[in-house]
């Protein structure tokens, strides 16, 4: 999942919000030095990536890329998803959508002084681009994964994969809303131990 999942799914409490999210910038940092709410939030966003990872659902939807694409539709679904969980905001938070963008980045640029450097610099950016509203529109999400393409250092076909994510975009709206319950459900029971 991307970053909006993981708030959504996260402890309403902002270090829970930023282990979430820090849980993608982990070179070079110090687990256990680190508040134990942000531990927290760290394990609760390996387990939903495992969860999403394995899924059936989800490794269903990624026989619909291109075998030269495939290798990285988990992380495509990842930020398609975030685009869908925005269009059925309703479904799985009573917050208002913006609000919660809003709350959901004061808290994180609130902790900057526990953010490794990488993570500083990454949720400047975000807040400054306001990625996650960004994601309402496709064509961001497009843009977004080919930022991504670019960052890569191995030879890929990865650019303009939005193109297959068009084509299929039924297919793969109609997985996440069978998938994203079991992963809202799948949370609930991690946090009733």
């Amino acid at each position: 999942m991307n970053y909006l999942a993981h708030l959504l799914l996260s402890p309403e409490d902002d270090l829970s919000r930023l282990g979430n999210i820090m849980a993608d910038f982990m070179r070079d940092v110090e687990l256990e030095t680190l508040p134990e709410p942000v531990k927290q939030g760290i394990h609760l966003h390996r387990s939903v990536d495992a969860f999403t990872d394995s899924h059936l659902i989800v490794r269903g939807l990624r026989k619909f890329f291109s075998p030269a694409r495939r290798r990285f539709s988990g992380v495509v679904l990842d930020v398609v998803f975030d685009h869908f969980l925005i269009r059925h905001w309703s479904k799985y938070s009573e917050n208002n959508f913006d609000h919660f963008v809003e709350n959901c980045y004061q808290d994180l640029w609130g902790h900057r002084d526990l953010m490794p450097e990488r993570m500083e610099m990454v949720v400047s950016w975000m807040i400054k681009r306001d990625w996650i509203r960004s994601y309402a529109e496709l064509s961001h999400v497009g843009r977004a994964l080919d930022g991504l393409a670019g960052r890569l250092k191995m030879d890929h076909g990865f650019h303009g994969v939005i193109v297959e994510v068009e084509e299929h975009y039924p297919v793969i709206e109609t997985g996440f809303l069978e998938f994203f319950p079991e992963l809202c459900h799948h949370v609930e029971s991690l946090n009733k131990h």
